[in-house]
């Protein structure tokens, strides 16, 4: 723990603002850290130390702090504010350079050692606010200038998605934790070169920029499901802006629907129906080929079920039933949708019925997600969505059935690196706390092989 020579006014201040004792923030930081797997246990006199000796908070704890007042705030706190650090450019801002804030994100997220800057700025709900209207007729309109030497054609375009194509394909098997940094480096060199140079067309300019768009999302998504969150968050806000400028509604809607999907999953319901309904407003929606219409309704059902309204979360969840049956084989879609169809519709789905009380519902979704789903080529998918039925089925007081569900999960998850696998193990084991010691031989099996693997994985 470092010292500074001046008591921490910066922080004192934003504490007090919060109307929180530091016996209350001490106990906000070790849950935090508990839930990212940190050993970290700050006390009341470690709050008071970094106060008031200007001591600086050790390891992730001052990534912690900037999560809980931002949360305690309603803004966003970065380490420079708390004064722990230097003021950075916020790469999700909306008005810097598209090309600029992609080199630099990935120039900071290719290097092993920059990388833990990025983890620790906060996830910032401002950048949740979607631009106006007026934002995106400018960024279709003006695009970025040519900078470079570089001449892209409609073949460099084509590699670009077929090297996407790729990627995904690895991220739905092995998950976020294997090759995230590939991609980062592939877009940061190859494909960024390609947008600062010359076009044989406008067509393929815009072409180019879309393909890359969905290579950022990609490196947002593999970020994301690796828990790393804020990282995720600056590269989604980077495809969002490439979509724009290549002028593509649809991209632009992929993009803002995984945006809501992390703000589920991190416990923003609110901000994530504004965003996912942004997702479906206007062109966005509808320029989507049907099944990614589907795919952007259900996960606007999911975002207003986290939000406690359930009559339009079962309404939406019809309409992207209707929708996903609307799509039909040999579909003029894009790519990106290849891993979307019955097993996830039925996924997501169910995630929705548990938020809203309807146990029965959820597990007949997962049930079916499970009988529907390819689990070679979709392994990472497979193994979360046993592992939520598992849990479903524990919550019904099934508990030696979901043992046999989870022992199925843990098979599927060995070949998988991902921090949703890894919450999925930490559930098992906190679903059987209340068993252990009880020599129940099936529960101490299963609870034993999901400690094995968060070990493998840490």
């Amino acid at each position: 723990m470092g010292r500074t020579r001046q008591p921490n006014e910066r922080l004192g201040q934003l504490i007090r603002e919060s109307g929180r004792p530091n016996e209350a923030l001490a106990r906000a930081l070790c849950a935090v850290a508990a839930a990212h797997d940190d050993p970290a246990r700050p006390s009341r006199s470690s709050v008071t130390q970094w106060v008031r000796y200007g001591w600086t908070p050790s390891g992730n704890l001052p990534q912690y702090l900037a999560e809980v007042l931002t949360r305690w705030l309603n803004r966003d706190v970065t380490l420079a504010a708390m004064g722990l650090g230097e003021e950075e450019p916020d790469l999700r801002d909306w008005d810097l350079d598209t090309l600029k804030a992609l080199a630099a994100l990935g120039r900071i997220d290719v290097d092993v050692e920059r990388r833990q800057l990025l983890r620790t700025l906060p996830y910032s709900l401002a950048a949740l606010t979607v631009p106006p209207s007026s934002w995106w007729e400018h960024m279709a309109r003006t695009g970025s200038r040519d900078t470079s030497r570089h001449r892209a054609g409609q073949a460099d375009v084509e590699a670009v998605r077929e090297m996407t194509g790729l990627f995904s394909q690895l991220d739905q098997r092995r998950g976020g934790g294997h090759g995230r940094t590939a991609v980062a480096q592939y877009l940061l060199t190859d494909v960024h070169d390609f947008l600062r140079g010359t076009f044989a067309s406008d067509q393929v300019r815009r072409d180019m920029f879309s393909a890359a768009s969905e290579l950022a999302y990609l490196a947002g998504w593999t970020a994301f499901d690796n828990g790393e969150h804020p990282t995720a968050q600056h590269y989604y806000t980077v495809a969002v802006k490439l979509a724009a400028e290549a002028d593509d509604p649809a991209m632009a809607a992929h993009v803002l629907r995984a945006m809501a999907h992390q703000a589920v999953d991190l416990g923003k319901p609110g901000h994530a129906v504004r965003v996912s309904e942004a997702s479906m407003s206007g062109a966005r929606y509808a320029l989507a080929s049907p099944r990614e219409r589907s795919l952007l309704g259900v996960v606007h059902a999911r975002a207003l079920a986290a939000a406690g309204r359930a009559p339009e979360a079962n309404a939406a969840l019809l309409q992207a039933e209707r929708d996903l049956s609307a799509a039909s084989p040999g579909d003029d879609e894009p790519a990106r949708v290849f891993f979307f169809g019955e097993a996830s519709l039925a996924h997501e789905t169910a995630s929705a019925l548990r938020d809203i009380g309807d146990l029965n519902g959820a597990a007949r979704e997962f049930e079916r997600s499970v009988a529907t789903r390819k689990a070679s080529a979709f392994t990472r998918t497979h193994a979360v969505t046993l592992g939520h039925l598992g849990l479903v089925k524990a919550q019904q007081h099934s508990v030696e059935e979901a043992c046999a569900i989870w022992a199925r999960s843990l098979d599927a998850m060995q070949s998988v690196r991902s921090a949703r696998t890894r919450d999925v193990a930490l559930q098992i084991r906190g679903a059987l706390s209340a068993y252990r010691g009880r020599k129940v031989p099936v529960i101490n099996a299963v609870d034993r092989r999901a400690a094995d693997y968060l070990a493998a994985t840490a």
